[in-house]
């Protein structure tokens, strides 16, 4: 069966002048360790800036003062860590988190190890958490050959090529199809996921459907550019609209921001702060069209 393409973007809902932040999604960031804090930080930011009512960014207490320090307007928790990294000890901690939250957006710095990988497999678990998984959270998964089997949780996974490949060749003995459509359509289909497969022309699948990007540019090929897409999806489906929608008009709000910082400052002068800075521009552009 043939997937059915889609060509228009999904629109947010106006907001009702009674309206409140709990109207607008809670979000909790799992993200960062040692060295790693702007990731964690990029990713709440963006949530902000896509309009989730509330941000909560979880980090390793070795970092919890700089995460902290750097943006008064998400909260923070500190989580128990060994050497920088998320430690196994921190699972209960995070489940009570995400009992009080809408949407999980996970990985972003946040590293590859065992305390990471047990939090992933608790959180998969859960039948009522909507996950945005991205960069780590990635590489962890593609180091579980069940983790699709065990899956139970509403998933969004945005891998750039080369994590395509690591997550496809953990869980799959067939070879990856050699298309972008076809490989971001094969893996929603056998993961259950809506999958982003990032790049020139990022293609978004949910099995069912797909949608290709046309927005972005060549500048935003810099580090922390991920990260702060992970952040637009999250918000946006904290804000009630469905997994597939939200990366449709995450990944195109997304790149238009990345079009209008190039314009003003250059492709090559790009940074991840730039496509940051410039949501509220994207956001106002798709807003008045």
């Amino acid at each position: 069966m043939s997937m059915e393409k889609i060509s228009s973007i999904p629109k947010l809902g106006s907001r009702p002048a009674d309206s409140h932040k709990g109207d607008y999604g809670k979000v909790l960031v799992i993200a960062g360790s040692a060295g790693m804090s702007g990731a964690a930080v990029l990713t709440a930011g963006a949530a902000l800036r896509s309009g989730a009512g509330l941000v909560r960014l979880a980090v390793p207490k070795s970092i919890w003062a700089i995460a902290a320090g750097m943006n008064p307007c998400y909260t923070t928790i500190g989580l128990d860590d060994e050497n920088g990294y998320l430690s196994s000890s921190a699972v209960n901690r995070v489940l009570e988190a995400v009992g009080d939250n809408d949407v999980v957006a996970i990985g972003p710095g946040m590293g590859v190890g065992t305390g990471q990988s047990e939090i992933l497999r608790a959180l998969i678990k859960k039948a009522d958490v909507k996950i945005v998984a991205d960069a780590a959270a990635l590489e962890n998964l593609s180091r579980m050959s069940d983790w699709c089997d065990k899956c139970c949780a509403k998933m969004v996974i945005t891998p750039h090529p080369g994590e395509m490949k690591k997550l496809w060749q953990g869980l799959f003995r067939e070879p990856m199809p050699g298309g972008r459509i076809e490989q971001a359509e094969a893996m929603a289909q056998k993961t259950g996921t809506v999958t982003v497969l990032k790049g020139a022309g990022t293609v978004i699948s949910d099995g069912k459907r797909y949608y290709v990007n046309e927005t972005g540019n060549p500048g935003m090929a810099t580090g922390g550019s991920g990260d702060v897409l992970t952040g637009v999806i999250a918000a946006l489906i904290g804000q009630g609209m469905d997994e597939f929608d939200a990366a449709v008009l995450a990944v195109h709000v997304h790149g238009l921001a990345g079009d209008i910082a190039a314009f003003k400052k250059s492709e090559v002068s790009l940074i991840a702060t730039d496509i940051l800075e410039h949501l509220c521009d994207a956001f106002k552009q798709i807003t008045l069209s």
